[in-house]
Parts: C-alpha cells; structure tokens; sequence
C-alpha cells in the first residue's frame, strides 16, 4: 500500500494543502501536528466552531508553544469560499451531524473530504436513529464514502474517505485475520471487552468524565454506537462491552472467539502472520500488550493465546492516533500517492 516517492519527485509536487476543521478538540489537534510534521503536506487552515474568538493553537495547547502557532479561527460556512482552490484536502474532527452537513459543501468545492466523525462509517442508514440519534440525512453519501480500515483496505480511496472509530479499529483488526482465514467456528458470536481512557470522551468537561471521578466502570451494554460499525466490519453479530478507565489515552480490547474443530495453533499464527506481515503499523507481540507502549505511537499493538478451540485476542491502539488522527493521515498519504507511514513518527519519515 506504501507509496515511494524520490526525493527529486517531492522537490517537483507541491505540498498537498491542507485544513483541519474541530482543530481545537483532541483529534483535532494530532491531525494539526501530523500534518505539520508532515514533509508531503501543509498544514494551510484550522478551525473551530463558529462564536469562537481566534487564536493560536499554542494559546490552546501549550506544548505546542514555538512549534504550531497557526491561527485557529471560527468556522462558518462562509469559510469554503474562502478556501476553494486554496485546500486539497479537509479533516473533519467534528460531530458526526456537523460532518454529514459541511462534507458535501467541502467536495462541490473540490476537496477532499477525510472525516474522523461516524457520520458516514455504517452502510445502512436504519441504523443511525438507533445508534448515533439522529436521522440520516445523505445516505447516497453512505453509499460513496470508502470506510478505511487501512490494513484492510481492497479499494482505491475516493473525494470521501470515512476513518474508522476508536473502538473498531482494535477490535477489527484483532479478528479479521482469524475470520478472514475462515478459522472461526460459523456459529461463534465474539464476545469483546475494550477500555478507553478519558480522552476517547473529548475535552468538554463532564462529571462522568473527569479524570477524578473515573475509576474502571462499564457502559454502553449492546447499544454502543460502536457495536454496528464492528459488526460491519467482522461480518457477525458480536457482544461489545466498552469500559472507561482511570488513564487518559489508549484502548485496550480484548477479544474471545472459538474457532473450528481441529485448528491448529500453526494455523492461527500464520493467520496473523499472513494478514500483517507487510502493514507497517500492526505489531504482533509475544506478550500480552500494554497501552502505556502504544501511547503517542501510531501502532496496533497484537497479542493472541490459544487454548483448543478457544482463542483470546489483545489488541491496544493509542485512541486519539491509529483510532483517529493517525489512521485518517495514513489514509491522505495513501489518497495522495504519498509514503503511507510518512509524517506519522517524530523526526523520520518511516515510508
């Protein structure tokens, strides 16, 4: 899936223009730095909602003082005039309603669209009331967009590309290769458990989600927005229990399933081996991972253990990274014929 590209060739292609639309949320504000890191793309527009006063992004996040001090400025649908042949591309950090609404103003405008949100990730519209709130009101759009699980993706990326969830993304890729193998019994629902920390719930203040009030505690039973987007993906029903825990970013998923009378354990590894040996951002362990060596990386950290027909599956993901921001900048480099890894490490390109 990775691209090469010379140095001579970069030289020659101007920077892919970008701008991050929710820069002022915790997605948000990774995309701005992978983008800015980014020798491939520039970083051209952040925004945040509308009746916000501007200021820099250093002004909201402090780290990034000296180092990203572009201007964040309120959005207004004003703004894609503005914009139009100004941007290649648009990252949407947004809820998922203000996604489904300003997306397809982005692409009458010619840009591409990257969105973070749900608003376009579930195939059927029925579900939407049921499991996000609100009815869908562009399910052609449902139709178009290409949901990109990049270590799964089978086609080209389009003008929308809708970037899996959090959860999902560990979830799926922690299954995919046993069901994809045809390993698993056909009667097998897999039962999941995955922990988020504090950041997977945004930075609005709420009790409920205050780092001194979160201890360990289940939510969501059977009812998780989440829950359709992974059985989409695994083609199955599945029981899906998140948890939030006491840190503040990284999931941890674990993941049952029974496989086939008389699958071997030769078999299951080669499942594994197969399905990530060329996908640089899946590491497959030999020990039970941990989300404290996933945080600020962008890596899905895999772990499995047989016992006959049963397997357990860990799998940890830094939720604001390879669950957002760094899964959307791998599916742009990739839509733009760019290194897939690139901009997504400190101080190395990786493509």
């Amino acid at each position: 899936m990775s691209s090469q590209v010379t140095a001579t060739e970069f030289q020659q292609s101007p920077a892919i223009r970008s701008a991050v639309l929710g820069a002022a949320g915790y997605s948000g504000v990774e995309l701005c730095a992978l983008i800015a890191r980014n020798p491939y793309f520039e970083l051209c527009y952040a925004y945040a909602s509308a009746g916000r006063q501007p200021e820099p992004l250093s002004a909201l996040y402090p780290r990034f003082s000296q180092q990203l001090d572009i201007m964040v400025q309120p959005w207004t649908d004003a703004e894609i005039d503005a914009i139009a042949g100004k941007v290649d591309v648009a990252f949407l950090a947004l809820p998922h309603e203000a996604s489904e609404e300003v997306a397809p103003k982005l692409m009458a405008a010619g840009i591409v669209v990257v969105d973070l949100s749900g608003a376009f990730r579930l195939k059927n519209p029925a579900l939407y009331p049921q499991y996000y709130g609100y009815a869908h009101q562009q399910p052609a759009l449902l139709e178009t967009a290409v949901y990109s699980l990049m270590e799964w993706l089978d086609k080209p990326l389009p003008q929308l590309i809708s970037v899996p969830g959090c959860y999902p993304t560990a979830c799926s890729l922690a299954l995919l290769p046993l069901l994809n193998a045809g390993l698993v019994a056909d009667d097998c629902i897999p039962v999941i458990n995955a922990t988020s920390g504090v950041s997977g719930a945004g930075r609005k203040a709420a009790l409920n989600t205050s780092f001194c009030e979160v201890g360990l505690n289940a939510y969501g039973f059977f009812k998780h927005r989440h829950r359709p987007e992974i059985e989409q993906n695994l083609g199955r029903k599945v029981v899906f229990t998140p948890h939030l825990g006491n840190f503040k970013r990284g999931i941890l998923a674990t993941s049952v399933v029974t496989l086939k009378a008389g699958v071997s354990s030769e078999q299951v590894t080669a499942a594994f081996n197969d399905a990530y040996a060329n996908k640089p951002l899946v590491r497959l362990l030999g020990r039970s991972p941990n989300v404290a060596d996933v945080e600020g990386l962008p890596y899905c950290d895999i772990f499995w253990q047989q016992d006959g027909e049963q397997v357990v599956v860990v799998s940890a993901i830094d939720n604001l990274l390879k669950g957002a921001a760094a899964q959307a900048m791998q599916a742009a480099n990739v839509k733009f014929a760019k290194p897939e890894t690139a901009g997504l490490f400190q101080g190395a390109n990786h493509g």
